[in-house]
């Protein structure tokens, strides 16, 4: 089926992941969007490689952000490739790009050149740190940018202990999504104008964004707390327990006046409901390790399918903790749409995560797959108006 954003044409100049993550969600939903590579092409492709594993292996992050998409391989150094560019710009709507500001102003793509030359353009940029500032050209992956520099490592890490190991994307991933909000704005704000627009995001802005609670409060209140050990939680009712069985899951019981009967009945012990240790949220507070060490012993009474029953009878909110495995048979995950079918680069029918949001009567379960390098070049420019003469020079170019 058509997707809700059909019509809406969309230049990727992008690497790794936060550009292409933007990008891929607006292909999703239908754009369609013409990744320009250099003729190395993007560094994910090898991302395996890069990082000393088997080469062959499927890219599943690649196809991940990638899947739609047609490719086309320019030379930005060679006035041939740029002009190119700049006819596609000229049919764009929206440009995407994760180059850092220098990069850009050196090949002419910077936002001030581009919409100059296409003022109709919603331009939108992903850096790490911003198109501003002494650091605006500093290499700013997610794990550095998002994570680190943003606050948001410091956030989830129990204080004396040493960071965690970030999942790979997580902030390329939020920014991408973050960039998408931005461009929706902007591609409005042009139907109503007539003017394009600069979408400007960065890893820093969105990890400072996803924890702005936190640091709201910090810069209100002078401090915020980092993260307690489990069996010290502040909030007991809201941590994670372990049953019989090993299963691990959390207890989501957020209004502490209105949960704590049910919860104290479910685990046999309603003796605790008029108990003055745990009367107040603050009381519980006062006395968490008591709640938890209770808590703790109830839980590991019982297997986790036990437990389900139980806290289904007795209304008590919860949610298990899942490995990736579990996620991908996961029946709800499957009920919600969580999946599209489409191919990897052999060929093979895989199954790939959907992008987040559900427009009904434009459902997509299967996609088209991640394009082989330059594999649409000859395509896109004739389209562009290119002779074969002409397409067959520049193809040659780029090989060399």
């Amino acid at each position: 089926m058509s997707g809700v954003l059909e019509g809406v044409k969309v230049v990727e100049l992008a690497i790794w992941i936060a550009g292409p993550s933007a990008a891929g969600l607006l292909a999703d939903w239908g754009a369609s969007v013409v990744k320009v590579e250099p003729p190395e092409g993007d560094p994910m492709r090898n991302a395996y490689g890069s990082l000393g594993l088997r080469e062959y292996l499927p890219n599943a992050p690649f196809i991940f952000n990638n899947r739609g998409k047609r490719s086309v391989v320019l030379d930005l150094q060679s006035d041939e490739g740029r002009q190119a560019m700049h006819k596609l710009l000229a049919e764009a709507d929206v440009f995407i790009t994760n180059l850092r500001p220098g990069a850009l102003e050196r090949l002419g793509l910077d936002h001030a050149s581009a919409l100059a030359e296409h003022p109709h353009l919603v331009y939108c940029t992903s850096t790490g740190y911003g198109l501003t500032g002494p650091e605006r050209d500093t290499a700013g992956y997610d794990v550095a940018a998002f994570f680190g520099r943003s606050g948001f490592a410091h956030q989830i890490t129990e204080a004396g202990h040493g960071a965690i190991t970030s999942r790979s994307a997580i902030g390329d991933n939020t920014t991408g999504m973050a960039s998408v909000a931005g461009i929706l704005a902007a591609l409005h704000h042009r139907n109503r104008t007539g003017q394009g627009q600069v979408v400007e995001a960065s890893l820093l802005r969105t990890g400072m964004w996803v924890i702005g609670g936190d640091l709201g409060t910090q810069a209100i209140l002078g401090k915020i707390r980092q993260p307690d050990p489990r069996t010290e939680s502040s909030t007991p009712l809201i941590n994670s327990y372990r049953t019989a069985d090993g299963v691990w899951f959390y207890l989501i019981a957020v209004e502490v006046v209105r949960h704590f009967p049910g919860l104290m009945r479910a685990i046999g012990r309603e003796d605790l409901i008029g108990d003055e240790r745990f009367a107040t949220p603050t009381d519980l507070i006062r006395n968490r390790r008591d709640m938890i060490a209770i808590l703790d012993g109830a839980f590991s009474s019982r297997t986790m399918d036990e437990w389900r029953e139980v806290f289904a009878t007795h209304d008590v909110w919860w949610a298990p903790i899942q490995s990736p495995a579990q996620v991908v048979d996961d029946p709800q995950a499957h009920a919600t749409g969580g999946f599209v079918e489409t191919r990897d680069m052999a060929g093979n029918v895989v199954r790939s995560v959907n992008s987040p949001i559900n427009f009904h009567g434009h459902e997509r379960r299967e996609m088209p797959p991640a394009p082989e390098l330059g594999q649409h070049t000859a395509d896109v420019l004739r389209e562009l108006g290119y002779d074969e003469a002409q397409i067959e020079a520049m193809l040659a170019a780029a090989r060399r």
